[in-house]
Parts: C-alpha cells; sequence; structure tokens
C-alpha cells in the first residue's frame, strides 16, 4: 500500500480544485491510501479580502513569519511514501499557512526524509516563491523530486487587473469585453491528472525514492523568462518595505496602514513610470543576453522542467 499526504491551502477553493484533480488517480488505485490536509489558520483569512485587510498581511507573509494553524492532525508516528506539497502565491512568497506548515514540528516530522511533489497554482510569478519553499524543505530534511507549475493565461498586463478584481471583490468572470476570467484555465486543471497519473506509475515501478524527478517529459513547470528580473527585482523591493512597514507597528495598527497607503501609491507611480522604461530596456538588450537567460530559465524550470515530449508520444 502506498501512503500519499496531501497538504495545501486553498484561499478561493482553486488550489483545492487543483489538488482533487492531481490525485484523482492516485484516489481510484486500490494500492494507494491518500490521505489530504486542507491547512486551517486560527484566524481565517477573509475572502473576498477588505483592501487594507489585504495589504496588512504583505509584511509578515514576505518575512516569512507565518501565522499560528490549526493542528493538521497528522500522527506523530505517521509515515508517508510521497507528500504532495500544494500552494499559492502572495506577494512572491508562499501563502503564509504553507510557511506556518513548513516551519512547524508536525510538518517538518512528516518531511524530513520524505519524496515531496510541489505544486504551485497563481497568477504568473512563482519563481521567488519556490526558492523560498525549496529552501524550507532543505532545511526540513525532505527529498525534492519534481515541482508543477499551473499559471493564470492570461497576459501579465491584463491578470494585473483581472487577479486583484477577483480577490478583493469576488468577481471573476470576463468585463468590458477584454478582460479574461480571472484564474486558473478549467482545461489546465482537467488536464493536471497527467501528473497524477504519472505519479502512481512511478510508485508501482519503485521509481518515486526522491533522488530523480518522475513528472520529465508532462510540460510540468514552463518558466516565462521574461518575468525572471521583474521578479527578483520585485522580491528585493517587497522585503525592503516589508522590514520598514513591520518595524512601524503590528497588523492593523492606524500608522501601519498609513505606510501601506503610501507604498501603494509609491507601487503605482513604479508601474506607470519606472516598469515602463525598464521593460523596453531588457527587450533591447535581450539578444546580448540570450545565454543567460537560457541558463536561468533552465534553472527555475528544474527538476521536472517544460519539455512535452512524453504528452506527443
Amino acid at each position: 500500500m502506498q501512503r500519499i499526504l496531501v497538504v495545501y491551502y486553498s484561499q478561493t477553493g482553486q488550489l483545492g480544485s487543483i489538488a482533487r484533480t492531481l490525485v484523482e488517480p492516485l484516489e481510484a488505485a486500490e494500492d494507494c491510501r491518500v490521505t489530504c490536509r486542507a491547512l486551517d489558520p486560527e484566524t481565517p483569512y477573509p475572502f473576498p479580502w477588505p483592501f487594507f485587510d489585504f495589504l496588512d498581511v504583505f509584511p509578515e507573509t514576505v518575512l516569512l513569519d507565518p501565522p499560528p494553524i490549526r493542528d493538521p492532525g497528522l500522527d506523530a508516528e505517521a509515515r508517508f511514501d510521497l507528500v504532495i506539497l500544494a500552494y499559492t502565491v502572495w506577494f512572491l512568497s508562499p501563502a503564509p499557512p504553507i510557511t506556518a506548515f513548513l516551519k512547524s514540528d508536525a510538518g517538518r516530522r512528516v518531511l524530513r526524509d520524505t519524496p515531496v511533489i510541489t505544486v504551485v497554482g497563481c497568477r504568473n510569478m512563482w519563481l521567488q516563491a519556490q526558492e523560498v519553499i525549496k529552501g524550507l524543505l532543505r532545511e526540513a530534511g525532505a527529498k525534492h523530486c519534481d515541482h508543477v507549475a499551473l499559471t493564470d493565461r492570461g497576459s501579465s498586463i491584463k491578470t494585473l487587473f483581472t487577479t486583484p478584481r477577483w480577490m478583493l471583490t469576488g468577481r471573476r468572470e470576463p468585463f468590458w469585453g477584454i478582460f479574461p476570467r480571472a484564474g486558473i484555465a478549467e482545461q489546465d486543471i482537467r488536464d493536471s491528472a497527467r501528473f497524477g497519473e504519472s505519479i502512481l506509475e512511478a510508485l508501482r515501478a519503485g521509481r518515486l525514492d526522491g533522488r530523480a524527478p518522475v513528472l520529465r517529459g508532462l510540460g510540468a513547470a514552463a518558466v516565462d523568462d521574461r518575468l525572471i528580473d521583474s521578479e527578483r527585482i520585485g522580491k528585493r523591493s517587497f522585503l525592503i518595505w516589508g522590514r520598514l512597514i513591520r518595524a512601524v507597528g503590528p497588523p492593523g495598527h492606524p500608522i501601519r496602514r498609513a505606510v501601506l497607503g503610501a507604498y501603494v501609491l509609491f507601487l503605482i507611480a513604479m508601474i506607470a513610470t519606472v516598469v515602463p522604461v525598464t521593460m523596453s530596456l531588457r527587450v533591447l538588450l535581450r539578444p546580448l543576453r540570450r545565454s543567460k537567460i537560457a541558463r536561468e530559465r533552465e534553472y527555475y524550470e528544474q527538476p521536472s522542467g517544460a519539455d512535452r515530449s512524453r504528452l506527443q508520444a
């Protein structure tokens, strides 16, 4: 009997749908026992978000200072053949309940010496959050062997409007005839079952031991290399402002909210002025940086890669 643990936090329900679809082939198999645990913060995050409540979680999220979560109810002696960790991205960082689990004694106990497959579902920028996840998995002694990334098909410009609209109002339908439905396409979620099928095959063959990826050739983790520099710059900015805002006061403090408001104005000014200039420069310099960009893309696509050769066979 193969024992699989699925851990996820889903505020909107989308990530829960991804996790359940991916493990459907495993749940249907008679030789697998799947245990699912949805993480539950002691103080639930609202959805839709009130605007300032959304901003107020920013400092602690990027500084990896997570909130308390309820006990996921895992037996202290429980061991699994595989852990599937599904998460989403807040402010270029893992959602806080996932960080809390990875830092908890219960989480580290169940992850130690265990193969782990990470799954991210988000707007489009997940590289810096995945670097954090990889670091926390190393600290826990886990064997990270594969990564799956599902992202919104909309362009960076359009999702800059559709995603916040969904988060702040709960509305994700298309609007104005030019903006698409927010979130990951239903077809992409349905297609994620292919990863579960490959995982099941690898488990039965004894190949899922954490030493090598088993999802190569399935288009698991394609990187948009146009976003690499933007993510890196954004992460640095978030860390600087996160430290400043947290130093001002605790969550909900009036002065802290005033500084958060100032940061929003700063971001809008940056997006309207600096971002177009830097994007233009990157386009002009791209031919000179082609080899470096290719190396970075290859690095971030590891361990599962973006190759789709097994889908074409």
